[in-house]
């Protein structure tokens, strides 16, 4: 069992959005949902929680009304392994309503907050080389989704 999980808070979407991450996310899985009960503050048997999984990491989903919105301030970061990766998840946790901004960073349909990145992004910004690293974050600086070939281009000079 993980000690800290992410909690999430949703107005009243909770299942819904659970349900998406998990088909979205290979290797995941809706594993509890609970329901509130007479004494609220939900519906009675109106779902209250649902706990998922995201490649074996542990989620939880409230369904606790519309007084926390999500901000940016609170991301889940996706390391990507190639441009197919990176592509697949951006197209889909930005369709529907999602929202592209800037650096590899979206909001999905929900408001929550990711970043999509791809592994080679991180490794070429700690290269030791600062002059390389430094064009290949000024080429980042320049996308909304992460394109790697230009990450690339931007490290050889």
């Amino acid at each position: 069992m993980q000690k800290i999980t992410t909690f999430l808070w949703f107005d009243h979407q909770a299942e819904e959005a659970a349900r998406f991450y998990t088909s979205v996310f290979a290797d995941s899985r809706i594993t509890e949902i609970t329901r509130y009960g007479e004494t609220g503050p939900g519906a009675a048997g109106s779902v209250m929680t649902v706990t998922f999984e995201l490649h074996g990491q542990q989620y939880t989903a409230l369904n606790g009304g519309p007084l926390f919105p999500f901000t940016e301030a609170v991301s889940l970061q996706v390391e990507c392994a190639d441009q197919q990766e990176v592509d697949e998840l951006w197209t889909k946790l930005t369709a529907d309503g999602g929202r592209e901004s800037d650096c590899g960073w979206l909001k999905d349909r929900y408001g929550l907050s990711w970043q999509i990145t791809p592994r080679v992004l991180n490794e070429l910004i700690a290269d030791p080389d600062r002059a390389k690293a430094d064009r290949v974050m000024a080429a980042m600086l320049r996308m909304r989704k992460i394109e790697i070939q230009p990450l690339l281009d931007a490290a050889r000079g």
